[in-house]
């Protein structure tokens, strides 16, 4: 067997040769097989259809000289037929192989190329059965889940640098105030630095569960409940927040018995989030209403204020990280700014929509969550 010298090891032979060389010997393992079964039965059976062809015994030197003929033959056949087959096997070995070879090569670049950082790789998957297109499919998936998980990571480190800016800074400036003694360390100072610590916290949590939401690594525990009983239990929850403010809240059930298989704790905390965000965004005397009904392929829940409302053309922007359809609000009295990211992708990890309309501004907004009923969802590890 040939070798290729790359420094001081040795470098095997290809997959194309190993092959090759694996089938000749089988081809040549067959053939001495076949050799010795014909050599020990074949002159038995030979002189006995002889016998009873010529219906009685034959002269002994023309037996001999007939079964050294037949024993010469079945050397000279099997002497040219097992090169043949082997010659024959080595060129439809040297075909599949070759074919084997390159979807293995190919499979294995882009693999080596994803190591390296290049996600955007894709496999076409070769015509040569269904098995190596599994596993064509199989790796494609697998380098786009890989890709967006790395988009993911990304925008998660650029928003979190941006969205951190504004709490440091303020930190910074005032520990600085407090240590040129511009600003006394008083209560108002301490508040004012509880505060801002306070903002990345929730900040860092924040971020944490929308990404895990976003890859679809929510651990959920689904089982059948009736939308009616979460929703009256999400209002319950922000009624006290809804009554501080000054903002009517009022729920209403057209079908309790609409029956979702969901995570009522993931489901209810979907719903949290767009109470909290009506809430944020209707004025003291407005009305955020809750309406829960179905429809003929599942579940619906819709929560409608008559607050600031916003664009349609920001209807899909609305559930980007940090996005805030009025620019003038800041920050801290806008919240986080990824409660709707959060509850959108909660809602998707269930298999179902959540979608927002709005006329324009000052004309409120509508959020509807849409679920099947009796949907089946698999339970996620949660990692991370």
């Amino acid at each position: 067997m040939r070798t290729r010298r790359r420094g001081r090891g040795r470098t095997p032979l290809g997959f194309v040769w190993r092959l090759m060389v694996s089938l000749g010997l089988v081809v040549l393992a067959g053939g001495v097989t076949v050799l010795g079964v014909a050599l020990g039965v074949a002159p038995t059976a030979f002189r006995y259809h002889l016998r009873m062809a010529v219906g009685g015994p034959l002269d002994p030197t023309l037996l001999m000289q007939v079964q050294d003929a037949f024993a010469n033959t079945i050397l000279t056949s099997l002497g040219v037929a097992v090169p043949v087959a082997m010659i024959t096997a080595f060129a439809v070995t040297w075909i599949v192989a070759r074919r084997l070879g390159r979807s293995v090569a190919v499979v294995a670049d882009a693999a080596d190329r994803i190591a390296r950082g290049n996600l955007r790789v894709r496999v076409q998957a070769p015509a040569i059965g269904p098995e190596f297109t599994q596993l064509a499919d199989a790796f494609n998936a697998m380098a786009a889940r890989l890709a967006d998980t790395e988009t993911i990571r990304r925008r998660l480190i650029g928003d979190l640098a941006h969205e951190m800016r504004t709490p440091i800074a303020s930190l910074e400036a005032t520990v600085e105030a407090v240590v040129d003694g511009v600003l006394p360390l008083d209560a108002v100072t301490r508040a004012t630095l509880i505060d801002q610590a306070d903002r990345l916290r929730h900040l860092v949590a924040d971020m944490s569960a929308v990404s895990r939401a976003e890859e679809r690594q929510l651990d959920l525990h689904a089982e059948p409940v009736e939308l009616g009983g979460l929703a009256t239990d999400a209002v319950a929850a922000a009624r006290a927040r809804y009554v501080a403010a000054g903002v009517q809240l009022d729920l209403r059930i057209t079908d309790r018995a609409a029956v979702v298989r969901v995570d009522p704790h993931r489901i209810t905390e979907a719903v949290a989030n767009l109470l909290d965000n009506a809430l944020r965004h209707t004025p003291a005397g407005g009305a955020v209403h809750v309406v829960v009904a179905t429809d003929p392929r599942g579940a619906v829940l819709e929560v409608v204020d008559t607050g600031s409302g916003f664009d349609p053309v920001d209807a899909e922007r609305l559930f980007e990280r940090f996005y805030r359809a009025d620019a003038s609000r800041t920050r801290s009295s806008a919240g986080s700014g990824i409660g709707l990211t959060i509850a959108r992708a909660i809602v998707q990890a269930h298999g179902g929509t959540l979608t927002a309309a709005s006329e324009g501004p000052r004309t409120g907004a509508r959020f509807r969550i849409h679920l099947p009923a009796h949907q089946h969802v698999r339970a996620h590890n949660l990692s991370g």
